[in-house]
């Protein structure tokens, strides 16, 4: 027989989401167990890979001096406000209106008071200069983009701050704990079936919060799901990840939610060694100053407009187009002038794949690249950049290169040595396919109606994302969309 526990509250994931809605729940004197399929150490679902970025909104810097911590770099610092509508159209923007409405909605209006809830708790934030401002020739920093708070130390930051806040409000965290089946009693979801340490213990309360995570770890349901050659893709972030929980309520009859053949994939250090769910570098093997230079596939050839938008709106679907290149990987391109403005957190690190040269034929072999086809590439590009629109960083400011693809911002020629070459493959992160639910996340079946007793939030919320998304609206979705589960589990 296995071994049984008893709760009020089971949340199954222990990352940003998970522990969102274990702290919403024990806020409210439920006895809270929180589940984490890694063990310590290997904890904190994707959140700990992170950098900790949150898209929130905002009337402007003195609307965020009482959620971030102080620094003397404020006084100098313009950031632009951020309003809920902002937030909707940007959503909506990304994934070509496929955003569930009433998510959207309830996602921008709730965030703010929600990050300001979780910092009272004892998070911590801060504004994130390294990632989302350039410093001005008058010494001021200037945000863009939308995307300008973060976490306090990172990913690994804020599942530690959430680990400390758990424990103070009395949640059981059980590492090494996986999750595999729901357990039913006439209809209703009672809890949870795991395998811990070579046992079996089904796990019983009134309410099952799932927070697992999608199934971007699984190559086997990515290939079914996103496509052939998905199965390639470097995971990012956890290996545990894999769908298994999914998959648990799908089998009692929930409906599944949102856009399952499309994930968050981002352009991911394809010579690194140990490049996958790497808890020392985290999401330090992304490259996402590409907007400010040029990619080119095997071939030689450029593929994208890498200055289509912000980094913020692009980053999230432009690992699925490196996937689609020959060899499913490409090389982001820079020179002298533009080396010293790439983000230091990703491409000054030892051991990271980059290549050096002189001379761009030089260059070209070290890479692999045609040599003849890669100098043509730059060539062109050079000579069509409108070099009468001023260059500038901080806003999409119509610099063109009129080649094809365009680059629409930031053209700036590849023209002064040494040049530098950087492969970038896909790095998924997680899927956007979820289980359907209402506002407060209880899961439905396909009729609409719900599961009692079973909820939902983070990564395993289908219907916010499709295709792409917003930079930083995936940790506010996991806050907004956990604290509201908790509060009514």
């Amino acid at each position: 027989m296995p071994e049984e526990l008893e709760f009020d509250v089971i949340v199954v994931g222990g990352g940003n989401a998970g522990f969102s809605a274990a702290h919403a729940a024990a806020e409210r004197g439920r006895r809270v167990v929180l589940l984490e399929r890694g063990e310590f150490g290997d904890h904190g679902g994707n959140s700990f890979y992170t950098a900790g970025a949150t898209r929130i909104t905002h009337t402007g810097l003195d609307d965020l001096r009482d959620v971030i911590e102080p620094d003397d770099r404020h006084e100098r610092t313009v950031v632009p406000p951020y309003s809920p509508e902002e937030y909707a159209a940007d959503l909506a923007k990304v994934t070509d209106g496929r955003n569930d409405p009433h998510l959207t909605q309830t996602l921008v209006t709730e965030i703010t008071p929600t990050l300001r809830w979780l910092k009272g708790l004892g998070l911590r934030y801060r504004l994130m200069y390294e990632r989302q401002a350039y410093e001005r020739p008058d010494g001021t920093f200037l945000f863009w983009g939308g995307l300008h708070v973060g976490n306090v130390g990172g990913g690994e930051g804020l599942v530690a701050d959430h680990t400390r806040v758990a424990g103070q409000l009395g949640v059981d965290i059980r590492y090494g704990v996986d999750a595999q089946e729901l357990l039913l009693d006439a209809g209703r979801v009672v809890g949870v079936r795991a395998q811990t340490h070579g046992r079996t213990v089904e796990v019983r309360g009134t309410s099952v919060i799932l927070a697992a995570g999608g199934f971007e770890a699984s190559a086997e349901l990515r290939r079914r799901h996103l496509g052939p050659g998905w199965e390639n893709a470097v995971v990012r972030g956890t290996p545990h990840n894999t769908g298994r929980m999914l998959e648990a309520a799908l089998r009692i009859g929930a409906a599944p939610g949102g856009d399952w053949s499309t994930a968050h994939s981002v352009q991911w250090d394809a010579e690194a060694v140990d490049n996958a769910s790497n808890r020392e570098l985290t999401n330090r093997l992304t490259r996402q100053s590409y907007p400010l230079g040029i990619i080119v596939n095997a071939e030689g050839r450029r593929f994208l407009d890498e200055g289509a938008d912000f980094r913020n709106y692009t980053y999230a679907k432009y690992g699925r187009v490196i996937l689609e290149q020959p060899g499913s990987v490409a090389y982001q391109i820079f020179d002298a002038t533009l080396r010293p403005m790439l983000r230091s957190e990703e491409y000054d690190m030892p051991g990271i794949g980059v290549h050096q040269c002189d001379d761009l034929a030089g260059l070209a072999a070290s890479l692999g690249v045609p040599p003849d086809a890669f100098i043509d590439t730059v060539s062109r590009f050079n000579a069509a950049i409108d070099t009468a629109a001023p260059f500038d960083p901080t806003a999409k400011d119509g610099r063109r290169a009129d080649v094809t693809p365009p680059k629409s911002n930031w053209a700036t020629a590849i023209a002064t040595p040494p040049f530098y070459g950087y492969p970038v493959t896909c790095g998924i992160t997680f899927t956007f396919g979820g289980l359907a639910s209402d506002t407060h996340g209880r899961v439905l079946r396909e009729d609409g109606s719900v599961i009692d007793g079973l909820l939902v939030c983070g990564e395993m919320l289908g219907g916010l994302f499709s295709g792409n998304y917003p930079g930083g609206s995936g940790l506010a979705a996991g806050m907004v969309f956990g604290r509201r589960a908790g509060s009514i589990a």
